[in-house]
């Protein structure tokens, strides 16, 4: 890597906000030796630029020697990070490869059949005459070969050992702020009906802890594998037998992963299982502090690292949960460039929304929230509700006031399509979502205020919460809602300009600003510091409707209860990680 390219190598025509001094600042952090930066930048920082300033400066082709790594890669964990840089003119350099399951067969008869089911992959030794125009592999080779290689965290961490997406010179991972906690999930290994094939010569006994697992594990990889050899002997497969083929190949790595590292002495993982209905029912096998894991998929990746999130709270949390050595990373502070009076924080709070005081807390915030609609009658807002259940219980208390033809949901299946019909709608729509504090983009009149129903803590019915708890790793039990919290507050207000309204309505949240304090970027703890109490309407149902959406009441209540029916084609990125 050469540090002195960084600011040279920024892609857009001038400088805004902070960005030059954030460049200045990562080439020197470099330039001291450090393998790892975490550049902490807050919403609106144009962190993609950034990223691409950095990931510029790794060595090329021409500066190399024969045995070192040349080129760079982005990544994001999330999908919806990726399509922003394919649509950004700015980073049209960065060439990006998706899953096979993204592209379209190009054969006659199957353009309708993603690459992933396409008879390259159902039939033994098929010969495609075409393969070099199709859009996966094609798009693959430009990646390996370009300069910046684009792709979803999944995909570089499942590519990891690949002999075309092998060591680079640079790794750049935006939002990085949860990379321990996705390592983690990507690493989890579900033993259910739907995820494994073989389920009915596998059920499981009562599974009491990794011991137990591990035998389970191998009876199932036996199985498991003795069913792939039987599908990998047939000459033709079809599209069903050929996920079933994937699946169980996909099922055996996982295996064998759980069974080297818990055998291994030095590993420092920690496995913890959950079977919450007993013998014969799920199992999921969870890893905690998956350094291993990170080292394979991530850090073995690079030579040079930088990582940016607005949330990357304590430099030593982090590096503790990532397995990386703090002596060999630097931190990078960006500070906020968006007026503190352009995003308020108001206390609306209401009471406690633990599962034990929730159904008292409920019916208030709900007739808090009416009052904020009309505050706000000709603005779009957004409703974080953390848990479908909370969902369900608004819906049902906003309906008994009368104001929900102003209102849409979502549920698991349809909440992309959901959310993209809200986002192109006008008028004054509430969208009530769940796990929807990250990757989204509500800028100028998308929302101009939002409600946070609950502090967003860890579901402590996840063994791995559990198992932290009882370690007494409380900090990062506070970090980790914090982070979420302030990942929030930014979905409203996205540029200098732009400005956005915040609701807290869980009093459990000005406890958390308490505990969490010193973890707080000073831009954050200026927005908490000035947090007031708004002077909200007096309650009236037909006011919190608005004049703007001119719908007849009994229409709109049917379509708000349709919506979490229809539609159903797409997938959040974070979708329901917790749901408590």
């Amino acid at each position: 890597m050469n540090p002195a390219r960084i600011e040279t190598e920024f892609p857009a025509p001038a400088y805004r906000g902070n960005q030059e001094q954030a460049l200045a600042d990562i080439r020197a952090a470099f330039e001291a030796g450090n393998d790892v930066v975490l550049v902490r930048a807050p919403t609106g920082s144009g962190k993609s630029l950034l990223a691409r300033s950095i990931a510029g400066a790794a060595r090329t082709a021409g500066e190399a020697e024969a045995n070192e790594p040349i080129g760079a890669y982005y990544t994001t964990p999330q999908v919806s990070q990726l399509d922003d840089v394919a649509s950004d003119d700015l980073l049209e350099d960065l060439e990006i490869i998706r899953g096979k399951n993204n592209y379209s067969c190009i054969l006659p008869g199957e353009t309708d059949t993603p690459v992933d089911q396409a008879p390259c992959n159902r039939e033994r030794m098929f010969d495609c005459q075409v393969k070099h125009r199709c859009p996966y592999f094609s798009d693959r080779s430009i990646a390996a070969n370009r300069p910046i290689a684009a792709m979803t965290l999944a995909y570089f961490m499942q590519t990891a050992g690949s002999d075309v997406f092998g060591q680079r010179d640079v790794v750049v991972i935006d939002e990085a702020h949860g990379l321990a906690e996705w390592a983690e999930m990507y690493a989890t290994i579900d033993l259910s009906p739907r995820r494994v094939p073989v389920w009915g010569d596998v059920q499981p006994p009562d599974i009491d802890g990794p011991d137990d697992a591990e035998g389970y594990a191998e009876k199932v990889m036996r199985i498991a594998s003795r069913r792939q050899e039987e599908l990998r002997g047939n000459a033709e497969l079809d599209p069903d037998e050929v996920a079933e083929r994937d699946r169980l190949t996909e099922l055996i790595s996982e295996l064998q992963w759980f069974l080297e590292d818990y055998r291994d002495p030095d590993s420092a993982t920690t496995w913890v299982v959950d079977q919450p209905d007993g013998a014969g029912t799920a199992v999921t096998i969870k890893p905690m502090n998956p350094e291993r894991y990170l080292k394979h998929t991530v850090w073995d990746r690079g030579q040079k690292f930088a990582l940016l999130s607005a949330t990357i709270l304590s430099k030593d949390a982090f590096c503790a949960g990532a397995g990386l050595d703090p002596s060999r990373v630097a931190l990078v502070e960006v500070d906020h460039t968006f007026p503190v009076e352009n995003r308020p924080l108001y206390d609306v709070t209401q009471g406690k929304m633990t599962y034990e005081e929730r159904d008292r807390t409920l019916p208030r915030m709900a007739e808090t929230l009416v009052r904020i609609m009309q505050a706000h009658p000709d603005e779009k807002g957004l409703v974080h509700c953390h848990s479908y259940g909370i969902q369900e219980r608004l819906v049902d208390l906003l309906s008994e006031y009368g104001v929900d033809e102003r209102v849409r949901v979502h549920d698991r299946e349809n909440r992309d399509a959901v959310l993209s019909t809200w986002k192109r709608s006008d008028g004054n729509e509430v969208f009530l979502s769940v796990k929807m504090e990250e990757a989204l983009d509500l800028e100028g009149d998308l929302a101009r205020w939002q409600l946070l129903c609950k502090a967003p803590y860890p579901n402590t019915r996840d063994s791995r919460v559990a198992q932290r708890l009882e370690d007494g790793q409380w900090g990062w039990y506070y970090r980790a809602a914090l982070r979420t919290v302030i990942q929030a507050c930014g979905r409203v207000v996205r540029a200098p300009d732009d400005y956005g309204a915040t609701y807290l309505g869980d009093s459990s949240l000005l406890d958390l600003f308490e505990r969490a304090r010193t973890d707080m970027p000073d831009w954050f703890a200026e927005q908490v510091d000035r947090m007031s109490t708004p002077d909200l309407p007096a309650l009236d149902s037909g006011a919190a409707v608005g004049e703007s959406s001119g719908r007849s009441r009994s229409r709109s209540r049917s379509r708000s209860r349709r919506s979490s029916t229809r539609d159903s084609d797409g997938s959040h990125p974070l979708s329901d990680v917790w749901d408590s």
